[in-house]
């Protein structure tokens, strides 16, 4: 049997946008007349979905719409999504911070959250204060808060500080003593919004292993929202994806962050490149093609990424070569790659081709792709300036523990031979 914690239901969040509260008196009055005859609120028939790139039709938007989900004691949950998805408004009902449309929450224990900096916190009292305070909120007597308190005060990195108010601390202290409350404190469950990002890359990694080791070894539940690939990968055991209010995936971490990346289709990268004016010789097509053939313009560190496209060749161009350079954000040439023409053609015709990128060498990155037909230092055939691009999202290069720093472009495995 599974051991259910947390159960939501149905859950729909409205609002009514450009308004405080629920809008005008004559809405509220016909609200409070449908309730009295025992009907539906007429307001939930309306509304649009919770798209933030588009004009909506009407007054009303649904921030969440019809979420349903189950999560058991001992699993961490990733919820990922674009800005703007209802991931921090789904966390918000959660917690208990606003209350759903619709729907109801089933809770199994008791719920700490850390949904943005200083949640909970009174920015007069000092740290040490502020950690009693939130012990007490969350039902714990004063004497296990105490026996908790070294510890707390160890893990935050903020000894000094401790008896200082905490409105006097940086955005990272407030962040890392706010998490050691929430952690240390053992709620069942665990609600953490991208709060972490604040840290730094020493204290994102102690937060994750320890979110782990609550987990694993104290049973306790945790709901992580993030826009790392990287620590979803790590931490989660199982990841929903929210796109416009709503649920659209739900299970395995490795292949939410798959569909994540595949649904970042955004307009400022090319993923495909098509010209069908082509007479004699020249490139045709191009296309950034996944594993599963689908054109993307997103991959994550150790995805296969494959380039597909058609040549068209006269035999006086047999001779001739077909490359590519690929550049990064900052215009410099990561690499060039190309072929002769013969060696893999003998006679004029249109031929399609295929390049395997090497995997788990582009570090994250924007990338753009150059290509060209040409014959050495006597004809330029055709050429195509940054015809493809594409982003490489960090999902696991070890080198996301040193986020900030820049470690170039690529990552290579170099041969390591220990001499005594």
């Amino acid at each position: 049997m599974k051991d259910i914690i947390l159960k939501a239901e149905n859950i729909s969040k409205q609002y009514r946008l450009g308004q405080v509260g629920t809008g005008t008196l004559s809405h509220d009055l016909n609200r409070w007349w449908h309730q009295v005859r025992g009907k539906e609120n007429p307001y939930l028939k309306i509304g649009d979905t919770n798209d933030r790139s588009t004009k909506g039709t009407s007054d009303y938007v649904w921030a969440l719409q019809d979420i349903n989900f189950e999560v058991e004691r001992g699993e961490i949950l990733g919820i990922i999504g674009k800005n703007g998805a209802g991931k921090s408004t789904l966390l918000k009902i959660l917690s208990r911070v606003t209350a759903p449309t619709t729907g109801s929450i089933k809770f199994g224990g008791r719920v700490a959250s850390l949904l943005e900096v200083g949640t909970g916190f009174n920015g007069e009292m000092t740290g040490r204060e502020n950690i009693f305070l939130n012990g007490a909120i969350l039902g714990m007597t004063k004497k296990e808060i105490a026996s908790k308190i070294d510890e707390i005060i160890d893990f935050s990195g903020c000894e000094r500080y401790i008896d200082t108010p905490v409105k006097r601390y940086s955005s990272g202290m407030y962040v890392r003593l706010a998490f050691a409350v929430a952690a240390f404190l053992e709620p069942d469950i665990l609600i953490i919004d991208e709060v972490l990002a604040v840290g730094d890359a020493e204290f994102q990694k102690k937060a994750i292993g320890k979110m782990q080791d609550i987990s694993r070894t104290g049973g306790r539940t945790v709901l992580f929202v993030s826009h790392n690939m990287a620590a979803i990968k790590q931490l989660c055991t199982k990841t929903i994806m929210m796109e416009n209010g709503m649920i659209v995936f739900e299970g395995k971490s490795n292949d939410g962050i798959d569909y994540y990346l595949q649904s970042n289709q955004y307009d400022g990268y090319k993923g495909s490149y098509i010209n069908e004016a082509v007479e004699e010789s020249g490139i045709v097509s191009l296309a950034l093609m996944d594993d599963n053939n689908n054109i993307r313009t997103e991959f994550g560190y150790d995805d296969p990424i494959e380039i597909k496209g058609t040549v068209k060749i006269e035999d006086k161009y047999l001779n001739s070569y077909l490359g590519f350079k690929l550049i990064d954000k900052d215009e410099k040439v990561i690499f060039i790659s190309e072929i002769q023409i013969k060696k893999i053609i003998e006679k004029e015709g249109e031929y399609n081709f295929n390049i395997k990128l090497p995997i788990k060498v582009l570090l994250p990155n924007v990338f753009k792709i150059t290509f060209a037909l040409h014959i050495p230092n006597i004809a330029l055939i055709d050429c195509l300036n940054d015809c493809l691009s594409f982003e490489i999202i960090e999902t696991g290069s070890d080198l996301h523990k040193y986020s900030g720093t820049d470690y170039g472009c690529v990552s290579v495995n170099c041969d390591w031979e220990i001499i005594n």
